[in-house]
């Protein structure tokens, strides 16, 4: 089988922003209005909070584990995807606490709650907050779920032949909303009505070669390219419009490379969240091996590639 990234322009990232050694960092958030990158390390319930422009960094424990973040339009603070779905976070009023978590809506069975989670999710341009679950040890049974607005309440959008449920956005358009099926090595495509929330014509846009390992979280530029954490990949890769491979991103000192998003008041700083080797034991890799498994990095892309309004606030 042929490589498809090879010969693709490579940039390497040898040194973290951060030193968070996150067992399992994902969720970058950027808030411009704060200018506040915010991130999670799901197996340690926590969230991160770290302001670009004072280097601050604020860090909150949470009762359960928080997977995706999202900014609340109409009230301070986030929503949530947590472990049993759908929340607002209300942060530990003293560092000695443990944040709250609320829940809006639970929509998995009983047991389902006993053999998974909730993971990644973003919200569309009306609200919606779009997330999904991982699947059992067979790659079966992950699902994709949205709590909506006014009173759409909470629908399963997809449940069929899902693995783990990673990335999810939309185009700037709205007309088209991307979705990781991790363990399929895809990212689908849907059709997408944003007055209804409603997808369709599911489809395979983008394969993801094994030997580059999995594809997770991802993000999107201003000119509709589509950026793609890869899983004991050590890289994430940038698609065009098109689902053709033009860019690498390398991280040699990271396996696991989890999520993506761009940031700073300019948009043009992408921030990569990873996580431990711990997380993925399947892999036989140490943190020894990849030292700086878990870090926050940061690509300098000015000049290059900008972000763009992709993932929205809560109205729900």
């Amino acid at each position: 089988m042929s490589d498809p990234y090879a010969g693709l322009e490579t940039i390497v990232v040898s040194e973290p922003l951060l030193k968070t050694q996150c067992l399992l960092g994902e969720g970058p958030l950027y808030d411009l209005r704060t200018d506040t990158l915010h991130f999670v390390d799901i197996m340690r319930n926590k969230v991160y909070n770290y302001h670009l422009g004072t280097r601050k960094l604020v860090v909150h424990e949470y009762e359960e584990a928080v997977s995706a973040l999202a900014i609340r339009a109409d009230a301070p603070g986030f929503a949530c995807a947590a472990a049993r779905g759908f929340a607002l976070l209300h942060p530990p009023s003293t560092p000695l606490e443990k944040g709250r978590i609320e829940y809006l809506a639970t929509p998995l069975t009983a047991e389902q709650e006993a053999k998974t989670r909730f993971n990644d999710g973003a919200c569309d341009a009306k609200g919606r907050f779009f997330a999904g679950t991982l699947a059992d040890e067979n790659a079966k049974g992950g699902s994709l779920w949205s709590y909506g607005i006014d009173d759409e309440g909470v629908r399963l959008v997809d449940g069929e032949d899902i693995s783990d449920s990673n990335g999810l956005g939309w185009t700037l358009d709205n007309k088209i909303m991307y979705y990781t099926n991790s363990r399929h090595s895809q990212i689908l495509a849907y059709d997408y009505d944003i007055e209804t929330g409603v997808v369709s014509g599911r489809r395979v846009h983008i394969n993801i070669p094994k030997m580059h390992g999995l594809p997770d979280g991802l993000c999107f530029d201003s000119e509709g390219g589509l950026w793609s954490a890869h899983w004991r990949g050590s890289k994430l890769v940038r698609f065009s419009p098109e689902g053709k491979p033009t860019l690498v991103v390398h991280i040699p000192g990271a396996l696991n490379i989890t999520a993506c998003t761009f940031g700073g008041p300019n948009e043009d700083r992408l921030f990569v969240t990873t996580a431990s080797p711990e997380a993925s034991p399947e892999a036989n890799a140490s943190l020894s091996d990849y030292p700086q498994s878990g870090d926050l990095f940061e690509v300098d892309l000015k000049g290059r590639f900008k972000g763009c309004k992709w993932r929205h606030e809560f109205r729900g």
